[in-house]
Formats: C-alpha cells, structure tokens, sequence
C-alpha cells in the first residue's frame, strides 16, 4: 500500500491533468446545455479506461521495484541487470549509474595496486631491517652485563614493533597465511615466555607459570603474536611483582599481570583501533594498535579476547580458545 501511495505522489501531475480535462469537458457540456448522461458516460468511460492503463502500469512499476530490490544485494557494477529503461529520463540515470560503476571499479582497481605495493614494500623493508637486528643480537650475546641485557630487551621490542607492523597490514590482504591444526599450547606460550626471559630478569619480575597441558586447534604463528603482544602489555604497565599464566577450564588461556590496571570507563573500549586511554595518554610512545590487533586476529582464528582489571591492582586478559569454527588443512 506504502508503495501505491508512492506511485500515486510519483504521477500526481498526469492524474491532475487528466482530472483537469474532464473538468473542461465537463464545464464545456454544461454551458451547451447538454444532457448530463452524454457529460457522465464519457467521464466513467474516461476513468474505467485510466484506471485500467494506471493498473498496467502500477503493474510494471511494482515489477521494476522488486528487481532494483534484489540488485541492492549483489555488487554494485552489475548494470546490465537493471529493468529495461522507460523513457529518456531513466536511460540517462541508467548510463549515469554505469558511468558511476567503472569509475569505482577503476579505483577500487588502483587502490589494490597501491596497497599491494605497500606491503610488497613493508615486507622486504621487515626482513632488511630483521639482519641488523640479528647481528646486534649475536654480538650482545657475547657480553653478560646490565647494559647487555638491557639493550637485548630493546631489541625484542624493536622486533616485536616490525612484525606489528607487517600484522597490521595482512590483516586486510586479500590471501592470508593461516595454518590451522592442534597445536601444544605450552610450546606456544613458552616460546612467547622465552622472548622476554631477559626483561623478567632485568626487572626482577616474578614469573608464575602453570603447565597448560593442553592442545588448541588454531595457527601457531598468530597466536604466538597475541600472546606475545598481551605479555608485552603486562610487562609494560607492571612496575613490581609479576606475572601469571594459567588455564581455566574448558580452554581459556589467562594471563595476568600486578601492573597499574585499567581505569574502568577506559575498559570497554581497550580493543578499539587507536584507543589508547588514560594509560597510553601518560606513555607517549602508545599506538592503541596492539589490543586491536589481538581483537583482530582471536577473530579470525574463532577465539574471544577479553579483559579484566583493577586500577592499581592489575589485568587479566582472558584468550577464549574453545570458541571456533575452523577446518584443519
């Protein structure tokens, strides 16, 4: 009915006209002082004949009106579909909207260039750069000093920032390089622990580690950035104490810290891009990139990431592994 009233506002200039000649004929019939059977019988026979023609073409307004329906769900350049053109009015919308369509498959068509090209670069400018970073590595090895073991820390984290980097930007590729399979969740963290074994000692930060004894069906190499990305956080924010691995039941991996905590109006929205709260307002040097990122990937993976903190107290980042629809390859 919605669609009539519509139809009936859309030719409301045709049906005042019609109605405007009836009204002459009419008019013109009374003044010959004709009788009013000859001024009635045309004037029904006028409006069975205009309703019949408004009826047909209602008809094929409301078939028209189903069609650009149904080409609302399928992509946008896909103009040969559309009804036929009635009129010089809707030929030219028609070409206008293929006009329209080209220019965005063109661009579309470069921005893909630009953003392939992009990471094209970014990949070799990681690997480039991973080489001195790997000869920086094997010469502090060689020294057992504060300063040795500090500048190792900072070279984990340069490491850590590069392959952030390169995360953030295949995470909207068009191809990934996921892997999925039952993996040992303990040589998943352990291998992440390792990575800061140094800052834990540095720091003297307490460790408290509780054999998972556990398999995950995930992608070993995504997860090992997550979890690697939370304990980065954890040791960030954590001035004395520690930090604490466990699992709860069925499959949550939970990892939790005795740092300054989250403030709670900050607490919602940590796993949105570029948020960086009231912490990251005090740390300069925070992106509000690494949460999100984790978001990101749990999401792909089919794992839920949450939070949980105190101010003052610490944070618990919870890893929900048991939450997934994948297939093993």
């Amino acid at each position: 009915m919605a669609l009539f009233f519509r139809y009936l506002n859309a030719r409301r200039r045709v049906l005042l006209a019609w109605g405007l000649f009836v009204l002459c004929f009419l008019i013109s019939f009374l003044l010959y002082h004709l009788p009013v059977g000859a001024v009635l019988y045309p004037a029904g026979l006028c409006l069975l004949l205009g309703g019949l023609l408004t009826a047909l073409d209602f008809r094929r307004v409301c078939r028209d009106h189903r069609r650009l329906l149904e080409l609302q769900a399928l992509p946008p350049n896909l103009t040969d579909d559309l009804p036929e053109p009635d009129g010089i009015g809707q030929e030219d919308y028609q070409a206008l909207i293929d006009l329209l369509c080209r220019r965005q498959q063109e661009t579309e068509t470069q921005l893909s260039a630009r953003f392939e090209d992009m990471v094209d670069y970014y990949t070799a400018w990681a690997h480039q750069i991973k080489t001195p970073i790997a000869s920086m590595r094997l010469h502090l090895q060689n020294e057992d000093s504060p300063l040795a073991r500090q500048l190792t820390g900072d070279l984990g984290r340069i490491e850590q920032y590069v392959e952030m980097a390169l995360v953030y930007l295949r995470l909207d590729a068009d191809s990934t390089d996921y892997v999925i399979g039952e993996y040992d969740l303990d040589a998943i963290v352990r291998g992440s622990v390792r990575r800061f074994a140094g800052e834990f000692i540095g720091r003297r930060l307490r460790l408290d580690y509780t054999p998972l004894e556990t398999t995950v069906l995930t992608d070993e190499k995504w997860l090992s950035f997550v979890v690697e990305q939370v304990l980065s956080n954890a040791l960030k924010y954590t001035r004395v104490g520690g930090v604490a691995i466990f699992l709860e039941e069925p499959k949550t991996l939970c990892i939790r810290d005795t740092g300054i905590g989250i403030a709670p109006e900050d607490l919602p929205r940590i796993f949105e891009k570029g948020y960086t709260g009231v912490n990251g307002r005090r740390d300069k040097g925070a992106s509000g990139l690494g949460l999100y990122l984790c978001r990101r990937i749990c999401q792909n993976l089919g794992h839920t990431i949450t939070a949980q903190s105190i101010p003052d107290e610490g944070t618990v980042i919870r890893i929900d592994l048991s939450r997934r629809e994948l297939r093993l390859e």
